[in-house]
């Protein structure tokens, strides 16, 4: 394989390089915004195409498609540099957005939606490939602070115009507004992010090896997603698709280690510090899945917050993670990235531990508070493992090692959807199950009726119905601790304390 230095991102200038993180930063938000803006547009979606009993795929089918894809693109752009393979998967994420706003039913917008996920694989793994590229390593961290300020923005934004085309023109606007977006941010890459491209070289394409990679991630996620919900953890249907897992992960194992470039190097897991980096993101994805998937019920359920309310509590952390973020090159320069992400994972505990311990009578200010000081933790924990990563591996391995972190924290996100869902789901259904006789009447009979209980109950029903929230969501987080014990694990014991840095100076 033709030696990875001799394929850089060439020095620009400072101004054409901050067009080129704008452009960065507008393909962020593409992917950033796309389930915040979707989810708001939802009734109206269902209203129009039907399909209700399909609506959960629209999430599923784009976190798929875009988890598998991730670990693919890593490697291409190591091979083929990164901005040909960032414009092509921007362009086929602009493709399933217009198919999607052209949508007859739901079956074909689940379809495009696959499509979009696809090429939202090649954002995250590839924009911040490009920016670790572009910026020196005592810079890295603030823009990496950049583009994590585009989740936040996104978490507000997204909503508000999900909202607005939804009630004022229609549902498909959600989707086509990706299109001048995209194009800005196209038009902008095109013109000045600009790479060394060396003499062609021919590379043995594993095309073998993608496919069973994406095979085997594809079922694992699928299998988290389905299981507990489409059918029982101990069932025929989750041993079968389990089994097709394992019988893949081993194909893909034995695949990969035969072949000349494969799609998944084994060094990805046997250097420490990558496996430290991985195991790291991973519970990084476990703690953002739970508040994400819980605090808006336990807002409208248990404080009685309105929809918006409840979402913008959430939404508090998006803003003190960006904040954190761009502020933790200060420290990982001075203490190291180990000791940096410490820090971060135990911020995340206190604010776990507020959670848990707020007065009997809940309130909203305790939860602002924890989810504040959760977003503080998120940043000072995934930017210095993020910059350590890509800090330690050549410009040729950047790509896939980049990817590797990023597929990992998508993977705890499954995986803490489908723990924590089984956690909060087996509270609801013991309090359904020893509620007072006199309550059962009025109680829905399983999980599905739930809310719409909540909307017309009053009185005792209403009370018990929040107390059952309330010890679920307890739950979670409670599980969110045992998370954040692993982070700090990982850390001590797996992670070294000193990374080893290629070079200080940006790969330009």
């Amino acid at each position: 394989m033709t030696d990875g230095s001799a394929r850089q991102t060439t020095g620009p200038s400072p101004t054409r390089r901050g067009r080129v993180v704008t452009a960065l930063m507008l393909t962020m938000a593409l992917a950033a915004m796309d389930t915040t803006i979707v989810a708001t547009a939802l009734p109206q979606v269902v209203g129009d195409l039907g399909g209700l009993a399909y609506f959960s795929w629209l999430f599923s089918v784009y976190l798929l498609a875009q988890t598998v894809t991730i670990p693919i693109y890593g490697k291409l752009a190591d091979t083929y540099g990164r901005k040909r393979v960032l414009i092509v998967g921007v362009l086929i994420f602009l493709l399933g957005s217009g198919l999607s706003a052209l949508s007859w039913d739901m079956v074909a917008l689940i379809a495009f939606r696959g499509i979009q996920g696809i090429g939202a694989g090649s954002i995250g793994a590839v924009v911040t490939t490009i920016v670790a590229d572009l910026y020196n390593l005592s810079e890295r961290g603030k823009v990496q602070g950049r583009m994590a300020s585009v989740w936040g923005i996104s978490a507000v934004v997204g909503p508000t115009m999900g909202g607005a085309f939804a009630d004022y023109a229609s549902w498909r606007w959600v989707f086509l507004v990706n299109l001048p977006v995209g194009a800005a941010a196209l038009a902008l890459i095109v013109r000045y992010l600009h790479e060394k491209v060396p003499e062609r070289t021919r590379h043995r394409v594993d095309y073998l090896g993608a496919a069973l990679v994406m095979t085997t991630a594809g079922l694992f996620v699928f299998a988290l997603l389905q299981g507990g919900t489409a059918w029982p953890w101990l069932s025929a249907p989750s041993f079968i698709v389990f089994g097709c897992f394992a019988l893949a992960a081993a194909a893909t194992v034995i695949v990969e280690r035969r072949a000349a470039e494969p799609i998944v190097p084994g060094w990805v897991w046997s250097r420490r510090t990558l496996l430290g980096g991985n195991l790291t993101m991973a519970c990084l994805g476990l703690l953002v899945i739970g508040p994400s998937a819980y605090l808006p019920t336990y807002g409208q359920g248990v404080l009685g917050l309105s929809a918006i309310v409840a979402g913008l509590v959430l939404a508090t952390m998006s803003m003190t993670w960006p904040i954190a973020a761009s502020q933790a090159n200060k420290l990982y320069l001075r203490i190291g990235f180990r000791d940096t992400s410490l820090i971060g994972v135990a911020l995340c505990l206190v604010a776990i531990a507020i959670f848990l311990l707020q007065p009997a009578t809940p309130s909203v200010w305790p939860v602002v508070a924890s989810t504040l000081v959760l977003g503080a933790g998120c940043g000072l924990l995934s930017v210095p493992t993020l910059v350590g990563i890509q800090s330690h591996v050549e410009w040729n391995e950047r790509g896939v090692a980049t990817s590797s972190i990023m597929f990992n924290r998508f993977l705890g996100q499954s995986i803490g959807a489908a723990v924590f869902g089984a956690i909060a789901n087996a509270t609801l259904v013991r309090a359904l199950a020893d509620a007072p006789a006199g309550l059962r009447g009025e109680l829905p009979k399983d999980l599905n009726g739930i809310s719409e209980v909540l909307d017309g109950a009053n009185g005792p029903a209403m009370t018990y119905l929040r107390t059952a929230i309330e010890a679920a969501t307890h739950n979670v987080y409670l599980g969110l601790t045992v998370a954040a014990l692993l982070g700090v694990v990982v850390l001590l014991f797996v992670m070294p304390r000193k990374i080893t840095v290629v070079s200080h100076d940006n790969s330009q």
